[in-house]
């Protein structure tokens, strides 16, 4: 039966490889780098060293040059190490031929996602989308895998004085995995297809009661989970990993003017994300193309909130989300409390953000005040004299607006100040007051 090695049960220590192309990117280098190490310390694998490299002419066969192929699997062997993990892409090709001179696992930045995706998936949804992109992944490297199995069946035909015909050589075993790997594949995109009928159909139900939404998207790791726990009151799982979240997770609640929106949390994003991945999860993400509007979330203590908030752009811009309005929000302020000049430069550089913490609330009204600005003109504030056989617009008043207050004139009728969605704002003109 044909299926992917599991990684992180096979490998203890790594040493990891950066490779860069031009004098300027080494700085650059280096921080996806200790990206990459903190990737791969999510699967459990220890970081036995690790080696920036800088590649003029790209070979064809190595990526770097052979020489320094062998130099870097000597130094990988010499400190214990059991995989080499490249955090450029290498092609099936230079991976075989990686692994042929080291006798070790060697691997990319992409198998080391698509494993912690593999990890943390627990919708269906979310696990025959991580399905399907390792299969996608792994089909063109059947051979390194199984390069011990390829063998032929078959033989020569029987028959009086073994003169008979002989039989056409059997399968190999690599041609049956193939195959087993492109029906995963198959069986795969067919399920996912009737999954996103089922949310269509899920959206037009919703639809029909119109409650605004909106996407909360970001870097992995920024506290987008914690966002959305601190300002719903639920409790999604919240935690200090990369790609803690996979699976969209839909909130309600309520916002200070009285109106109900809907808070959708989306897997995190990465630098260099596998595109495969991208569209793969296009379903999952297709949340932040459809919602009203964003929250851009970043982490204001991170070294690299440049590239995070510059990254997170690239990829709605590969969703067809691009144009959508958004609200940057800065969070984890509160672990600046120490460098209040670091803060105001941020601040300065995002002068539209919201500096808020998730962690202990701090900011979260004005982050509230901006989600109205967002929904403005979808609400009304009336001042309403109802008669005692319209009851019914006071339970209206309550289920879909919030009251304001609510007194009771001498006749019975009922004094009510309340926010109510412009849609329905229509069915109490009647008995509006001045």
């Amino acid at each position: 039966m044909f299926d992917v090695r599991e990684k992180p049960q096979m490998v203890e220590s790594a040493f990891l490889i950066g490779a860069y192309f031009t004098r300027d990117d080494r700085e650059e280098a280096a921080s996806l780098l200790d990206e990459l190490a903190a990737l791969v310390e999510t699967l459990g694998i220890s970081i036995g060293g690790r080696a920036l490299t800088f590649i003029r002419d790209p070979n064809k066969r190595y990526l770097t040059g052979s020489g320094k192929c062998q130099e870097l699997i000597t130094e990988a062997k010499h400190l214990g190490c059991d995989a080499i993990i490249f955090d450029n892409e290498l092609s099936p090709g230079q991976q075989r031929a990686w692994e042929a001179d080291a006798s070790i696992c060697v691997i990319d930045r992409q198998e080391v996602i698509l494993d912690i995706f593999t990890m943390r998936a627990r919708t269906k949804e979310a696990s025959l989308q991580v399905e399907l992109a390792r299969m996608q992944y792994s089909l063109p490297r059947l051979s390194r895998m199984w390069n011990h199995l390829d063998r032929q069946g078959g033989g020569a035909g029987g028959g009086k004085g073994g003169g008979g015909a002989a039989r056409g050589e059997g399968e190999k075993q690599i041609e049956v995995d193939r195959r087993m790997a492109r029906e995963r594949i198959d069986r795969a995109k067919r399920e996912l297809i009737q999954i996103r009928k089922q949310r269509s159909t899920q959206r037009k139900e919703r639809e029909k009661l119109p409650v605004p939404h909106a996407a909360i998207v970001g870097y992995t790791n920024a506290g987008k989970s914690s966002l959305l726990n601190h300002i719903t009151g639920s409790e999604v799982l919240a935690e200090d990993k990369l790609f803690a979240t996979l699976d969209t997770t839909t909130r309600r609640c309520e916002l200070p003017d009285g109106q109900n929106i809907l808070l959708t949390d989306t897997v995190g994003f990465v630098r260099n994300l596998p595109h495969r991945l991208v569209e793969t999860f296009k379903a999952t993400l297709e949340e932040a193309v459809l919602a009203d509007f964003l929250l851009h979330v970043i982490d204001a203590g991170s070294p690299d909130i440049e590239e995070h908030h510059d990254t997170t752009l690239k990829v709605l811009a590969e969703l067809g989300a691009e144009e959508k309005r958004i609200i940057t929000v800065l969070n984890k302020v509160d672990t600046l409390q120490h460098h209040p000049d670091r803060l105001h430069e941020l601040e300065t550089k995002y002068p539209d953000a919201v500096p808020i913490s998730a962690k202990t609330g701090q900011g979260t009204e004005l982050l509230y005040h901006r989600m109205n600005e967002m929904l403005h003109g979808r609400v009304s504030r009336l001042e309403l004299r109802l008669p005692p056989t319209r009851h019914d617009l006071v339970h209206l008043a309550h289920t879909e607006g919030k009251i304001l207050s609510q007194e009771y004139a001498e006749n019975g009728d009922t004094l009510l100040t309340a926010i109510v969605p412009n849609r329905w704002a229509s069915q109490f003109a009647e008995f509006e007051v001045e």
